[in-house]
């Protein structure tokens, strides 16, 4: 059998620099592979018309294009969250929608968010600045106030953010956390002080963000709750960019509201932009941290979440269960 007989997987969008990887896993198992860069869900209908699986990073397919691709019986994300894909409309045409389970990165968003946490709380990026920029003053980062004691916020509690709790105890911080999802006492058994929302918001001196983006969280972190914020807080997010405000955070650092920000991500994804420009006013404030959305990687996990991706659309198209479904389909 060549690879072509069984049909075509599409990789939608990467941006790994190559395909060989997937290439490799679908071409045994006697599929085509063909690899596009899709901005948009009308780029994925234009070029996914005969593809039977597709691979997404960042482009978003919707209804629309599953009322349009009627070949396409599995939709693999490679990553954890799915708010690129209409779950909903997927399991309504029956295609199966794939994930990779958060442990293939887990490691690495909880060193990335302790990382984020010191340089914000220690104004590394700020001392940096000003020592290459001939000031070798230690007032340049003034006022750093001692970690010891104060209370570090986690919103969510799932596995990374047990993860990020465990590196963050050996600084003697005080651990609270929420997670409606998750019981009170399994939060104590961590070693941690379950809150409610309000508390945490309230209370934290630093809060780490590490919860889902849902249409609940979508803006959780809008002007208002900004506003409940202490004024020498520092907010953390190494979950999704929407779960925050752009504008509002952006002005409530401007005047003051909060003290600082690292953020992983930006409510726009500027991956998913073909011309992204650097307007975000958040990229220009002195008082935040900004990564492109990297707190997953390493070459040990890109390596992974790569082949997951192509395996779990492998294993459907060749009538195997997936191993992380999103979805049910069938009976």
């Amino acid at each position: 059998m060549t690879h072509t007989e069984r049909g075509t997987i599409m990789v939608a969008d990467y941006d790994f620099g190559d395909v060989d990887i997937e290439r490799a896993i679908a071409e045994e198992a006697g599929f085509e592979l063909r690899a596009q860069q899709c901005k948009s869900e009308e780029e994925v209908i234009r070029y996914g018309g005969d593809a039977q699986g597709i691979l997404t990073q960042y482009a978003h397919i919707g209804a629309t294009a599953m009322d349009r691709l009627d070949d396409l019986r599995v939709i693999s994300r490679y990553g954890t969250g799915v708010d690129i894909v209409d779950v909903d409309a997927a399991t309504r045409h029956g295609i199966q929608v794939t994930n990779a389970p958060n442990d293939w990165c887990a490691e690495e968003v909880a060193d990335h968010a302790i990382a984020l946490w010191l340089s914000a709380a220690r104004k590394i990026n700020a001392y940096d600045a000003a020592t290459r920029a001939g000031r070798w003053h230690w007032q340049a980062g003034a006022p750093i106030w001692r970690l010891r004691g104060q209370v570090f916020g986690i919103l969510g509690f799932g596995a990374i953010a047990q993860l990020i709790a465990q590196r963050a105890r050996p600084f003697e911080v005080q651990l609270h956390a929420h997670d409606p999802f998750v019981g009170d006492e399994q939060i104590r058994a961590s070693g941690v002080t379950p809150v409610s929302f309000e508390r945490l918001v309230e209370e934290s001196d630093h809060l780490v963000i590490q919860a889902p983006l849902t249409p609940d969280t979508h803006h959780l972190f809008d002007r208002a709750t900004l506003a409940r914020m202490k004024p020498t807080a520092v907010l953390v997010n190494t979950a999704r960019g929407p779960i925050v405000e752009d504008a509002a955070l952006a002005e409530a650092l401007t005047v003051g509201v909060i003290a600082g920000a690292a953020l992983d991500d930006l409510e726009e994804e500027p991956a998913k932009r073909r011309d992204w420009r650097p307007g975000n006013p958040l990229l220009h404030l002195p008082n935040t941290i900004v990564t492109p959305h990297a707190a997953y990687y390493s070459e040990e996990s890109l390596r992974t979440v790569r082949s997951i991706a192509a395996q779990e659309a492998v294993r459907v198209l060749t009538g195997q269960r997936p191993r992380s479904p999103v979805n049910t389909v069938g009976a």
